[in-house]
């Protein structure tokens, strides 16, 4: 079923060959799973000089999943079929300052809402994914030592929602996600890639030979990185100079209102820069310099394929410029021989795409399949 998912076993020739197992119980068990309900084979693949061989794919009755991307200031949602394909999507409100209980409920709320539009309630739920903006141990689910979310700390969301909802839930931090989404959607090609968000605060997500790299919930938290400025500034962690405190979303609309500015979002930044303001540019491209580098030694460390760019304020462009003349200025030139600094393939979706994927993971590696076939 994973082989199917992932676009790698589209036969039961190429099932046979990638589980080593031979054709007739691949055949076997692929029956089973089309009797089940949980297969389809239908059209027709190359023909590799024999006959040409039927394709498979996830049934799409077999069931769905839920993908929650969770921001500072609103809620995306999404349903996806068992292939990962997004069957509906849309944005809502919502306020993470809201506090958790709030913010669970209204998610509980949300997905069900979303199932309703989508017009797929008569299908089975079998799991919810939720990216966070903040620490997520990947151990307990639980967020820890958030800077940007009073009253979230060790709350257990992935417990709570389980409780309410009775289903499967993933809850990972949305760089991380960003990371997953950029790399199965937009690099599946790429074994190492390295994903900064940075919207109202920063992140950066890291897939390491393929696999996502979590760490014990801190890895790629590069926000809390200390920064050379020209003026000192308090982060919300306590410390000083931290490159959230002048590089981020937040940051800029805090500094911008002390100048007369309006402004509460990145995309309201973002939209100064497209209409040519001189004080904003100048201060988005800073931000964008400051980001080049902390993230010019990870690149000589890390020495990722890419460097994706993500969140609010990757849509300005002296924003990127700015991030990829550090990088290419003060990093070595092993390091960049090769690197591609790219914006999001997947848009804002990315941490959306990468919650139904990892959700649809677990499904997949679960006993449900077992359980499936043994109910029929």
């Amino acid at each position: 079923m994973r082989l199917v998912a992932r676009g790698r076993g589209g036969s039961r020739a190429e099932l046979a060959r990638l589980s080593g197992m031979a054709p007739s119980s691949v055949s076997l068990r692929v029956e089973e799973l089309i009797e089940a309900g949980l297969l389809r084979e239908d059209g027709e693949g190359a023909s590799r000089g024999g006959r040409r061989p039927r394709r498979l794919r996830l049934h799409e009755e077999a069931g769905v999943v839920v993908a929650a991307d969770v921001g500072t200031h609103h809620v995306r949602m999404s349903v996806m079929d068992l292939a990962g394909r997004v069957v509906y999507s849309h944005e809502l409100p919502g306020e993470v300052a809201d506090g958790p209980e709030v913010v669970t409920e209204r998610l509980r709320q949300y997905a069900y809402m979303t199932l309703d539009q989508a017009e797929v309630k008569h299908l089975p739920l079998l799991g919810l994914g939720v990216g966070m903006p903040g620490p997520v141990d990947p151990a307990t689910t639980r967020i820890v030592a958030p800077s940007r979310m009073p009253g979230w700390n060790e709350y257990p969301v992935g417990e709570r929602l389980a409780e309410l909802m009775d289903v499967r839930v993933m809850v990972e931090n949305d760089a991380n996600l960003m990371a997953v989404g950029e790399h199965r959607n937009g690099w599946p090609g790429c074994e190492n890639l390295m994903a900064v968000k940075v919207g109202t605060g920063i992140g950066c997500g890291i897939i390491a030979s393929g696999r996502l790299h979590r760490g014990r919930g801190a890895a790629g938290d590069i926000s809390h990185v200390p920064v050379i400025a020209d003026t000192p500034a308090t982060c919300s962690c306590g410390h000083s100079d931290c490159l959230e405190a002048h590089a981020s979303g937040a940051a800029l609309c805090r500094t911008l209102r002390t100048r007369g500015f309006e402004v509460e979002y990145s995309r309201q930044l973002v939209d100064l820069v497209n209409d040519g303001v001189p004080e904003v540019t100048t201060l988005v491209r800073g931000a964008g310099r400051l980001a080049g580098q902390v993230l010019t030694p990870l690149v000589n460390f890390f020495n990722p394929d890419v460097l994706v760019l993500g969140g609010g304020l990757s849509a300005a462009e002296p924003f990127v410029a700015a991030v990829r003349a550090a990088i290419y200025e003060r990093c070595l030139p092993l390091a960049t021989r090769g690197l591609e600094i790219a914006t999001a393939v997947t848009g804002r979706d990315a941490c959306m795409l990468g919650a139904g994927s990892l959700i649809l993971d677990e499904v997949l590696a679960s006993d449900w399949v077992d359980e499936t076939l043994a109910s029929r």
